[in-house]
């Protein structure tokens, strides 16, 4: 076991880190290279659209004018892939960010978050421009499809091996992680069982999945605005509790951005390339950009303009992550109270030897520690988010799972109305399994596996990206006749 809890630290380490064996080999790690690459990429031949466009796109927002075909409004698409997006990586994610990395990996967090608005618009763009809808009467879309469809057949290979990705990156980031973390919550709440927790949430997340994307997006369109605001609300009290403490905060974000970071307390210090390996690969796990995820729910949206789903899809992630996980963080680095470390008093949950969601959930309580039920109002609080949104979150994955491997059976079957029902029912019993047997694992090695499935299921997805990067500029001008030229010529446009 602990040859293999050694080789998969070594392989998450080389992707994310350019080390092996703790030695550098690499000057540069090839998945922060290769993501932020991309994103610049995209950034700069958009001419900074997304940034150019986020205030229109938010208002567009209270207008919710959806027209053209689809499974469901482009505020409930948008909310969908919100609700895969928002999950353990706003709250645990991101205090093991601050845990390996220091205060700086905040920072790159937000430099992801910025340039993976390029790339989620460009997600959310193709996903419109390339879909289809089956022989069932059902829209679908996605890296898969915007593969097949825009580069043609001949790249099916890259299509197969981003659903094989999604496969392995939805049981592991999608459901073991996510199941793991909301029987934890409910455990703190409830002082039950992880496994009996484990039972209730499977049961509960069948019960709306059963009823496909419809559902999802129903359930998502309600509670993912809800618990968004709500949480930013109450993280904003608690910063306000602590304003004093915001200018020291800042300054240690900035300079241990670019500055090695000092040990603090339980905070054993940080080079500056492991705020950055932190904060990229923490930053990818919660918002997701480039990954391909988000996509596969935008595509089914009523609407007929890709710019326009596709500047819903770049909200997601500045919602996500510029919104959502600096509030977990300014909490975590902001609040003070009474907290030690091998006995010695320290003024921050993050000097502590805390980590994951106990430090997120230590920073609430030290923030509002009224106790109801005799548990500290902030702990409730955190946990009932941590509950919600990890729920959503998995409701969420089980869709882009299904897809995956829908596109998989096509490859090797015909595929019938039964058969895809049948297949969807086995895949959504299997998925409300792994959560229950998720609940109660001991997840030392998941969040390693974690950043291994999440590049292998970006990897292609880039890929494609940026060979129908043409496609995705010219849909951002509004030129409709050019992107049909950049694309499959035996392929019609929506």
């Amino acid at each position: 076991m602990e040859q293999l809890i050694e080789r998969v630290v070594n392989i998450s380490d080389l992707l994310w880190g350019g080390v092996w064996d703790g030695e550098q080999l690499l000057p540069f790690p090839p998945m922060v290279v290769f993501l932020l690459g991309t994103g610049l990429f995209f950034m700069v031949g958009l001419r900074f659209y997304p940034l150019r466009q986020l205030g229109p796109a938010f208002a567009g927002l209270f207008r919710r004018k959806s027209g053209g075909e689809g499974e469901l409004s482009s505020f409930a698409a948008l909310s969908t892939a919100l609700s895969g997006q928002v999950g353990t990586g706003n709250l645990a994610g991101v205090a093991t960010a601050i845990t390996l990395g220091g205060p700086g990996a905040i920072f790159w967090m937000w430099v992801t978050a910025l340039i993976g608005m390029a790339l989620a618009f460009a997600e959310g763009a193709l996903a419109i421009r390339f879909r289809e809808k089956t022989s069932h009467g059902q829209w679908r879309g996605g890296p898969m499809t915007y593969i097949v469809q825009g580069l043609g057949p001949n790249w099916g290979w890259l299509a197969v091996l981003f659903c094989i990705g999604t496969l392995i990156s939805a049981l592991i980031t999608g459901n073991g992680i996510q199941a793991n973390s909301i029987a934890d919550g409910i455990s703190e709440v409830t002082g039950i069982a992880d496994w009996i927790g484990g039972l209730i949430v499977a049961a509960l997340v069948f019960v709306v999945i059963v009823g496909g994307i419809k559902s999802i997006g129903a359930v998502a369109e309600k509670v993912v605005p809800a618990m968004a605001i709500g949480y930013i609300l109450l993280s904003l009290l608690a910063i306000f509790l602590n304003l004093g403490s915001i200018p020291e905060t800042f300054a240690r974000i900035f300079d241990g951005a670019f500055n090695p970071q000092a040990a603090s307390g339980g905070f054993a210090g940080a080079a500056i390339i492991i705020a950055i390996r932190a904060g990229v690969a923490r930053g990818l796990f919660s918002n997701e950009a480039g990954q391909g995820s988000t996509p596969i729910a935008h595509a089914v949206a009523r609407t007929d303009d890709p710019a326009e789903q596709g500047r819903f899809a770049m909200m997601g992630t500045f919602i996500d992550t510029i919104l959502i996980c600096t509030m977990t963080a300014l909490v975590i680095l902001t609040v003070e109270g009474s907290f030690a470390y091998q006995g010695s008093p320290v003024a921050h949950a993050w000097q502590t030897d805390l980590e994951g969601f106990a430090l997120t959930s230590a920073a609430f309580a030290a923030a509002f520690p009224l106790p109801v039920a005799g548990i500290p109002l902030g702990t409730l609080f955190v946990s009932v988010a941590l509950i919600l949104f990890v729920f959503t979150t998995l409701i969420t994955w089980s869709y882009y799972g299904e897809r995956a491997i829908t596109f998989l059976y096509g490859r090797v079957a015909t595929g019938t109305a039964r058969g895809e029902a049948r297949l969807h029912l086995a895949w959504r019993l299997l998925w409300c399994l792994a959560i229950f047997v998720g609940s109660f694992q001991d997840l030392t090695l998941v969040w390693r596996l974690g950043d291994i499935a999440n590049a292998f299921m970006a990897v292609p997805n880039l890929v494609a990206l940026i060979a129908l990067s043409g496609v995705v500029f010219a849909l951002a001008r509004g030129d409709r006749t050019a992107a049909r030229r950049r694309s499959t010529p035996a392929e019609e446009p929506q």
